[in-house]
């Protein structure tokens, strides 16, 4: 099944980086009819959609590699580095048509725009393939856990939305004739360009230095939180780092003094199948085991436990601010609760 999902993900890739090479020729020639700077801009624009199609095309096969010596937990962290290459590409197109709209207005060029018809036509049809394919290569990555194909379905939908945006802006330009249209929809569009550059520099960046993901922990908290059963009681030190499409969870859980070693690694296969279930098999889920002390009795519904030293109070929420590991380092005692900082 999952060389299936690989086969399946590969063959899209290679039909958006297919698709790229014919829409960029496409545009290609209706700038060459139109003269239009906009439609110049978005052409090349469509050259970082090449670059970075086969970029993620090669980040597809190297994430894909099973786990070795040399790489303990994959090589996930690939597709993090093709989104850098990809945002820099952007970014650094975004800049070339910057200068080329200087150039032209330091110099006073003058633009003569011919068959804006034949611009609306052709840039109306690069947007609806675009789209489209956008749309399936995001469905298909999100069934498949493949975040290169998510993240290339979402550049084709903002593709989309600004070549729109600039047949539009054609319309307009048609009906009127105001050749600053042209400029105001080229400015707009680059800006666009910079913004989605810098936006996958940093979401690469945030990727490769293991940023804290805040929505990601939050819904792992919560779906454990529903599921949990009466011998965990406490979860903190809670971590996710992200390698490409696979997880690694790391976290502390406090179980029952009394409970051997086998007792235990019960809890943590419980925790750990109920992990995957939700976020699939490529969860790697790491846990340490810590045994309960008196003042957990405070928060500890276990109602058939026989040793315990103090009257139940309260049922903590596993929140992210309960169980992350940012929020659980600023607390002067993990294990030794405070029955004040739980509200009780």
């Amino acid at each position: 099944m999952e060389n299936k999902k690989i086969k399946i993900n590969f063959s899209l890739q290679k039909l958006i980086c297919f698709v790229a090479v014919i829409l960029f020729f496409i545009k290609l020639i209706t700038w060459y009819i139109t003269s239009s700077i906009s439609i110049f801009s978005d052409a090349l624009e469509s050259i970082t959609n090449i670059i970075s199609g086969f970029i993620g095309l090669y980040s597809l096969y190297v994430s894909s590699l099973p786990k070795d010596q040399n790489h303990p937990y994959g090589h996930g962290k690939i597709e993090f580095i093709s989104t850098a290459i990809e945002g820099f590409l952007i970014f650094f197109v975004g800049i070339i048509i910057f200068i080329k709209i200087f150039i032209r207005v330091k110099n006073h060029e003058t633009i003569f725009l011919l068959r804006l018809d034949y611009g609306v036509y052709l840039m109306s049809f690069t947007a609806i393939i675009n789209y489209f394919l956008g749309i399936f290569a995001c469905k298909i990555g999100t069934k498949n856990g493949a975040l290169t194909l998510i993240a290339s379905g979402k550049h084709l939908q903002i593709d989309t939305y600004s070549t729109f945006g600039i047949v539009i802006g054609l319309i307009l330009l048609n009906i009127t004739q105001w050749i600053w249209i042209d400029f105001i929809i080229s400015v707009i569009f680059s800006s666009v360009i910079l913004y989605t550059g810098l936006k996958l520099l940093r979401s690469a960046a945030a990727g490769i230095m293991d940023e804290y993901d805040k929505k990601l922990l939050k819904k792992l908290s919560f779906y454990i939180n529903e599921k949990r059963n009466s011998h965990w009681i406490d979860l903190h030190h809670l971590k996710i780092i992200k390698y490409g499409s696979a997880l690694h969870v790391d976290c502390h859980l406090t179980v029952p003094w009394f409970f051997n070693i086998k007792d235990a690694n019960k809890e943590v296969q419980k925790l750990t199948k109920l992990t995957k279930d939700k976020f699939g098999n490529k969860v790697e889920l790491s846990v340490h085991v810590d045994a309960c002390k008196s003042n957990h009795c405070y928060i500890c519904f276990n109602k058939l436990c026989k040793v315990r030293k103090n009257i139940f109070q309260k049922k903590i929420l596993w929140t992210l601010d309960k169980t992350s590991y940012y929020n659980n380092n600023k607390r002067k005692d993990l294990i030794f609760i405070n029955k004040n900082q739980y509200g009780i």
